[in-house]
């Protein structure tokens, strides 16, 4: 093809083929991600007829990684990163160290020496950031607490591979590599040897932490005050030029002068933007190709993949597929025990780093560079990858499914003890205060679970109890009004017990848990997810429970209300969608309107026409109306932009 137009025919061709098969995939009830490999497997170099250039697409693929990141680093905050550090520094750390030691063992076994071993070892032990955060975000988890643990764990484990990149070419003349260094004929006990090692293990953390100090410092500062002055300018061009060339030129900028990877470099590009007030902005403006380049990623694999060698080494991809998806799942699982965090956490975060990828096909191909191991190693881990990350979303699929049967048999348990007590984490005392506050209302006594609503009737479900929910919450209080919190979180959820709150665990999105809040009953549902497939989902399923149940949702975009404005009109019961950033707006302008002499009922009849709604009071319901609902979400900050449902 001519070479003025390859580019634009490569990436043409291997999107092409990527929707096809990842629809056809989706056809078949697969995970689209299960395509996109084979159609990289089909215009790979070892299947016969079009191949795509591996170059171009690889490179392409990486630009997909670095927004991806950089978008993760917008929703992400650099406090987030160190309210999760106690769990993810040693989680990352003896993880990578126990499943690296494991495959460096079988390796050994095999008979390779102690360098190879040790290179196999290492591509076992760090995950995909594409693949993770994927697998987050099909089950809608990447804004949880569980998503902020494994974000975590991800940007440990780069920092760890910035090391690896940098001793491995140091250390491989020792461990028997053919790698042309400086240190080429030098053995381990040369003290020169010792001061080479010793210096780029200086340079690297020295590298490392002057892109932090340079991120934290300077860029924190200059980059939101530089997006801002941008978008004084009015024009949309500049603003999406502007955040594209902070996320690609940081990167740039970590990989080339400091070493960090490009995934790294643009996450803590995305973590400064997240300080501008702009970086909603930037999430929806700036970031629509980033799911597009993501997919070529996942091409690129399918690419590396050899079919033959599962035909020559069958037993030994099969163990190393072992070795990723039950060993890594098992390791991090009971390190997650260990840290303290709920079983829903290690079950799902052991899920999620069940997969390797990129930074496993670097260090492998470092490894034949430097003659570590052969082609056929890096062959079998690049097989072992492709099977593993074909697995990782049912993976993650037949975890959930694990943990609600979990929930659904402990929902189930009459007896208000020690497995409640395992599942809210409350000690006995507490739970004891929770169980006497609950009794002690009326609403539950003798042997029923007194954590079981289904007798209330003709109150308010609200689900979540963030600062949204918390304020709904206190607005009902102040009117004497019943309500049943629903919560995910067990520890917030046993706080409330103790208090002596209504209070549910559970998954909203399952109609045992809203059954058990007593949602056939109830008179109103207020839902203030921040995820909106988890919003609709609850709200779909509350609708199937009790089709004449009022419904309050909140919602993060025009698009969004508009879909669930449509969907709640049924005639004779009551449903709002709430977009909080136009509440504040018809807030400020219910205001302004006062301030001009408009009375308060002109400014109501104002405001209320501008929202498309009549103002008879029977066509709405009195919580919704009320300036409390209004004050909590105008107080609340503006959540992230999110995709069109």
């Amino acid at each position: 093809m001519p070479s003025h137009t390859a580019l634009i025919i490569t990436v043409a061709a291997a999107l092409g083929i990527a929707f096809l098969f990842g629809l056809a995939a989706a056809r078949l009830r697969l995970p689209p991600i299960v395509g996109y490999l084979l159609a990289g497997i089909a215009v790979g170099p070892f299947t016969p007829g079009y191949v795509v250039d591996s170059g171009m697409i690889s490179q392409a693929a990486e630009v997909g990684v670095i927004l991806l990141m950089f978008g993760v680093g917008l929703h992400f905050s650099l406090g987030d990163l160190a309210a999760v550090r106690r769990v993810v520094v040693p989680g990352a750390l003896l993880q990578s160290g126990i499943t690296g030691s494991i495959a460096t063992a079988m390796g050994r076994l095999w008979g390779l020496p102690w360098g190879g071993a040790l290179v196999l070892g290492i591509s076992m032990s760090v995950a995909s950031t594409v693949v993770l955060l994927k697998g987050l975000e099909a089950q809608d988890r990447l804004d949880s607490p569980d998503g902020r643990i494994a974000v975590g764990w991800l940007v440990m484990e780069d920092l760890l591979m910035v090391l690896v990149l940098v001793l491995l070419p140091a250390v491989a003349p020792m461990l028997g590599g053919a790698g042309a260094t400086a240190t080429a004929t030098a053995t381990a006990a040369d003290p020169a040897s010792l001061t080479a090692l010793s210096s780029a293990i200086g340079m690297a953390l020295l590298k490392v932490a002057a892109f932090a100090v340079l991120m934290v410092v300077v860029g924190r500062r200059a980059v939101p005050w530089l997006l801002e002055h941008v978008a004084r300018l009015g024009s949309r061009e500049l603003f999406t030029l502007a955040v594209l060339t902070t996320a690609l030129g940081v990167a740039a900028l970590a990989s080339e002068v400091f070493g960090v990877s490009f995934a790294l470099g643009a996450f803590f590009a995305g973590a400064v933007v997240s300080e501008s007030e702009l970086s909603h902005r930037a999430a929806t403006e700036a970031l629509p190709m980033q799911d597009a380049f993501a997919v070529l990623f996942f091409l690129s694999v399918g690419m590396l993949f050899d079919p033959k060698v599962l035909m020559e080494s069958p037993l030994p991809v099969l163990a190393l597929v072992a070795v990723i998806v039950v060993g890594k799942f098992a390791v991090s699982f009971t390190l997650m025990r260990v840290l303290r965090q709920t079983s829903r956490s290690a079950f799902v975060i052991g899920g999620s780093l069940a997969q390797i990828g990129e930074f496993s096909f670097i260090v492998a191909g470092m490894g034949v560079t430097l003659g570590l191991i052969g082609r056929d190693i890096q062959a079998m881990v690049i097989a072992a990858a492709l099977l593993a990350i074909t697995v990782n979303q049912p993976l993650l699929a037949g975890v959930r499914v694990l943990l609600e049967r979990r929930d659904g048999r402990a929902a189930l348990r009459a007896s208000p003890v020690a497995p409640r007590e395992a599942r809210t984490g409350m000690s006995g005392r507490e739970r004891r205060a929770a169980h006497h506050a609950m009794t002690s209302s009326g609403e539950a006594g003798g042997d029923s679970d007194p954590f079981d609503f289904t007798s209330l009737s003709g109150h308010v479900v609200v689900v979540g109890h963030g600062r949204v929910g918390a304020t709904v919450t206190e607005a009902l209080q102040r009117d004497a009004a019943k309500y049943v919190i629903v919560e995910e979180q067990d520890r917030l959820a046993g706080g409330l017990r103790v208090r002596g709150e209504r209070a549910v665990i559970g998954d909203a999105t399952r109609a045992e848990v809203l059954q058990r809040a007593g949602i056939a009953q109830a008179r109103l549902i207020v839902v203030t997810a921040p995820e909106p497939i988890r919003a609709r989902r609850t709200v779909e399923v509350a609708r199937e429970l009790n089709p004449q149940i009022a419904i309050a949702v909140r919602t993060h975009s025009a698009v969004e209300q508009a879909f669930f404005e449509e969907y709640l009109h049924v005639p004779g019961v009551s449903g709002r969608a709430i977009y909080a950033e136009r509440e504040a707006a018809l807030s400020l302008a219910h205001f302004t309107l006062q301030v001009l002499g408009r009375s308060d009922d002109e400014a109501d009849h104002v405001i209320e026409t501008m929202r498309g709604h009549a103002t008879a009071p029977t066509e709405t319901f009195a919580a919704l109306q009320t300036r409390e609902l209004t004050a909590m979400l105008v107080s609340d900050p503006a959540p992230r932009e999110l995709r069109p449902p």
